[in-house]
């Protein structure tokens, strides 16, 4: 089965509702104006139930189909990025250093292009519970939807989500079973030292030195202290210190993210970062103050939705276009918490060659769109089917 008809029929539409949200894009939870526009279409569209306002701005949408059964819940991303837009198209963002540059416009254009079909067709036994999320890019949207209880709220069993990726072929689904994106964290190293002229560095504590040496340490971690077998990642990002070339400074301060899967890996890091950043404050008489934050968990694929979803997948675009066991990535997703509460599946969408996501000169292809709406609407037909 391709294509459905009836979404491809509205694939001019779809392209319509996705340049609009490009053109308003809105960051983390403030995302109001998108939240309204979703409503307004599926207010339109006739779902049985709207709610509105979850973690600020984010909306679940309940179609019931025509006989008894459960719930399943379809979710898709709603907020931009806080940079700039280099593309020159005509419906570039029209707001300044605000761009969605991760596709998550065609994320939320998908979901609503299947809602307006299962609401029009209602094909499947129980609901669908359509779940549009702010805030994944930073704050943990799908978190904090989590907390405020959709899951349990809306009785949903099962969840799934697409994410588009560039350079793999139009249409093309990959995913894997069990981890697929890695858990996320952030650590802030702040040194305070004792400043002074940099031709007498014996008269002062030396933050630059320590922050070099700091660095230098943490990446060890990886080659040192770690497990090769399994997956994990330390990079040191940033480090900002001094403001000329003959003074030492007071202080300087280091930024880094670590990428896990396994929570023990996880806690071996910190424990080795907290180490090394006592020891080398010591070493070189400064204080130094760690703070670690953990961001997003793991995104963990149950394997029996997985080989569902691929079949699913297989129906739309073809046996040669779907791989299901491609492997682990150390990007992060949140996700990951709505996959903690219930199983489901996390997969990826080929959108065909062009920039990279999270690039200035990205933009999603409109094409996709009625290849993941149709991806969605047989999710549904075919996990609850009449």
């Amino acid at each position: 089965m391709p294509v459905l008809n009836s979404i491809a029929a509205n694939a001019e539409e779809m392209k319509t509702w996705r340049r609009h949200l490009h053109m308003h894009p809105e960051l983390e939870f403030d995302c109001h104006e998108t939240a309204a526009f979703v409503a307004a279409r599926l207010r339109e569209f006739g779902v049985d139930e709207l709610h509105e306002g979850i973690a600020t701005t984010g909306l679940v949408a309940i179609i019931n189909g025509k006989g008894e059964g459960g719930t399943i819940g379809l979710r898709a991303d709603m907020d931009a990025l806080p940079m700039p837009e280099t593309t020159g198209l005509d419906y570039a963002s029209t707001v300044e250093c605000k761009m969605h540059a991760c596709g998550h416009d065609g994320h939320t254009t998908m979901l609503l292009g299947a809602a307006k079909y299962l609401a029009e067709t209602r094909n499947f036994s129980g609901r669908v519970a359509l779940i549009f999320q702010p805030a994944e890019e930073g704050g943990g949207g799908a978190g904090v939807m989590v907390e405020e209880g959709i899951m349990d709220r809306f009785e949903i069993d099962q969840v799934y989500a697409l994410h588009n990726v560039p350079e793999i072929a139009v249409g093309n689904f990959y995913t894997t079973p069990g981890p697929i994106m890695a858990a996320v964290d952030e650590f802030h190293i702040d040194i305070k030292g004792r400043g002074g002229h940099g031709a007498y560095p014996h008269e002062t504590a030396d933050p630059v030195m320590a922050s070099v040496a700091i660095a230098q340490a943490i990446q060890t971690i990886i080659s040192r202290n770690h497990d090769a077998r399994q997956e994990a990642v330390v990079s040191v990002t940033q480090i900002h210190t001094g403001s000329t070339d003959n003074v030492i400074p007071d202080t300087a301060y280091l930024n880094g993210t670590v990428r896990t899967f396994e929570p023990e890996v996880q806690d071996m890091i910190i424990s080795r970062m907290e180490a090394i950043v006592a020891g080398q404050a010591a070493a070189y008489d400064v204080e130094a103050t760690l703070r670690y934050e953990r961001g997003y968990p793991a995104t963990v694929n149950d394997a029996d939705k997985v080989a569902f979803a691929a079949e699913v997948a297989r129906e739309i675009s073809g046996a040669d276009a779907v791989q299901d066991d491609t492997g682990k990535e150390m990007g992060a997703e949140d996700f990951s918490y709505m996959l903690q509460e219930r199983p489901g599946a996390y997969l990826f969408i080929g959108q065909g060659p062009g920039a990279a996501l999270h690039n200035p000169n990205y933009d999603f292809n409109d094409d996709i769109s009625p290849i993941g709406a149709s991806f969605f609407a047989r999710v549904v037909e075919k996990a609850q089917p009449l």
